[in-house]
């Protein structure tokens, strides 16, 4: 019989091992609460990742005041010296802890395999909560939602290598991604919403109408397109706020921004007619701003008479509305004849890469030495120029950085717009949000070596 790899889950209280341990394991066999401390004793389980089958062992949450904190650090101690690789959990809503770099310090020691794990990474400022986990130099943090399962991908292709090829078996269906792409389809009522899906579809799936509020809630459906899985939601339509006045309304509207928010792609269709007006720009400005790549569909484009007239408006908006996302994908369809529809699965699916671009550190710092030398950053209070000492890239979905200086709050947004525009540029990330963010920390790979005692 071949031993199952052991992978430990260790952390702090409260940082959600119980949570993603039940998600592994597809049980709900340990116990998950908001209080601090739930869990005290080492609880093992068999967990599936993709074809990874291995032992899990959650551990008791750490402590530095507590009757109970001597003990729950030596169960910890005993089940990282059982593992063959550990996990450590950090919470990315929070600060470093103590003892978070108490852990972390004791971590760097062991000579076996060790993956950081941010965790509760949902919503829009994920990755920027995650970069403070550079700090413990630990490596590249994994940024994970136990409770939403997003990041498991991510998790799979850091433990894959780790494992020997004998244990990459007994796929668990529900562990893994079930589509290659998300897409959630918003807009205005009554734009084809509904009318598109069905025709991706091949079928009737969905009710249409001429009667603007047909769909009342988000419908997600699953579709094949060029031997590609993927997930499809269709939404209500978006009204402006202030006609949202139903209570029914006012759920599918919540139940949309819910299918917004877990989205990859987010297809927002305009009609060709009235084309992008300020509730359409609406919906794209909270798309990008919830950090999701953005495709706009202009539909019902067969029934226009000057299409080259249109088109122009369309950029034009898209240019004073969007200057945040440069070259956001535009594609002119019909879904009530399907054409253009080819087109625009191909810009979500481009979109879609770049969206998930890693570009190497070393890149990131030779080019941000050049950009430095070209425009020079402007002068601090000080009378000296703000430093850029250190970048690297904290995230994708979207692609996010951070940028280290010793006063960074003194440097102006319109530099930043500067490096924002130079990484589109330079690194083909046009059409996705980009997040750049300063921190004030030295180099965080300068870990200093830890002495043994």
């Amino acid at each position: 019989m071949i031993k199952k790899t052991v992978v430990a889950l260790v952390g702090r209280t409260n940082v959600g091992k119980s949570t993603l341990f039940n998600r592994l394991t597809g049980k709900k066999e340990a116990i998950v609460h908001d209080m601090p401390g739930v869990t005290r004793d080492r609880k093992e389980g068999l967990a599936h990742l993709g074809d990874l089958s291995f032992k899990i062992i959650d551990t008791a949450g750490l402590e530095e005041t507590s009757s109970l904190a001597k003990a729950m650090w030596q169960q910890t101690e005993k089940a990282i010296e059982q593992a063959d690789i550990v996990l450590m959990m950090i919470d990315a809503r929070s600060e470093l802890t103590p003892l978070d770099m108490r852990l972390a310090t004791d971590l760097r020691r062991q000579k076996k395999p060790v993956l950081l794990l941010a965790n509760k990474c949902e919503g829009s400022s994920q990755y920027l909560a995650a970069a403070e986990a550079y700090r413990l130099g630990l490596g590249d943090p994994i940024a994970v939602s136990g409770e939403h399962g997003q990041g498991m991908a991510d998790l799979y292709q850091a433990l894959f290598p780790l494992f020997p090829k004998e244990e990459q078996q007994e796929p668990v269906k529900e562990n893994i991604p079930t589509s290659d792409l998300k897409i959630a389809i918003v807009g205005r009522p009554n734009v084809g919403k509904s009318t598109l899906v069905n025709r991706l579809l091949g079928q009737e799936r969905l009710l249409t109408g001429p009667e603007a509020g047909v769909t009342r809630d988000a419908i997600s459906v699953e579709l094949t397109w060029k031997d590609k899985k993927i997930e499809m939601t269709d939404t209500a339509g978006l009204r402006k706020r202030g006609k949202v006045s139903e209570s029914l309304e006012r759920i599918s509207a919540a139940d949309t921004k819910r299918a917004l928010n877990f989205a990859e792609v987010v297809i927002v269709v305009v009609d060709a007619a009235n084309p992008l007006e300020n509730q359409d720009l609406l919906i794209a400005r909270q798309t990008i701003e919830e950090g999701r790549a953005l495709v706009i569909a202009v539909n019902k484009w067969d029934t226009i008479d000057n299409p080259r007239s249109v088109m122009s408006e369309i950029k034009e908006k898209l240019r004073v509305s969007l200057q945040q996302v440069k070259g956001v994908p535009v594609v002119t369809i019909s879904a009530k004849t399907g054409a253009g529809l080819d087109l625009l699965m191909k810009e979500a699916f481009h979109i879609y890469g770049i969206w998930n671009k890693r570009v190497p550190t070393h890149k990131l710092n030779d080019w941000l030495k050049r950009m430095t030398e070209a425009t020079p950053p402007p002068l601090a209070k000080n009378g000296r120029r703000i430093p850029m000492r250190y970048m690297t890239q904290v995230g994708i979905r979207p692609p996010t950085f951070v940028i280290f200086s010793s006063n960074p709050d003194e440097l102006p947004e319109s530099y930043l717009r500067y490096l924002s525009n130079g990484l589109r540029r330079d690194y083909g990330l046009d059409g996705t949000p980009i997040r750049i963010h300063m921190r004030k920390r030295e180099n965080p790979y300068a870990v200093k070596s830890d002495k043994k005692s």
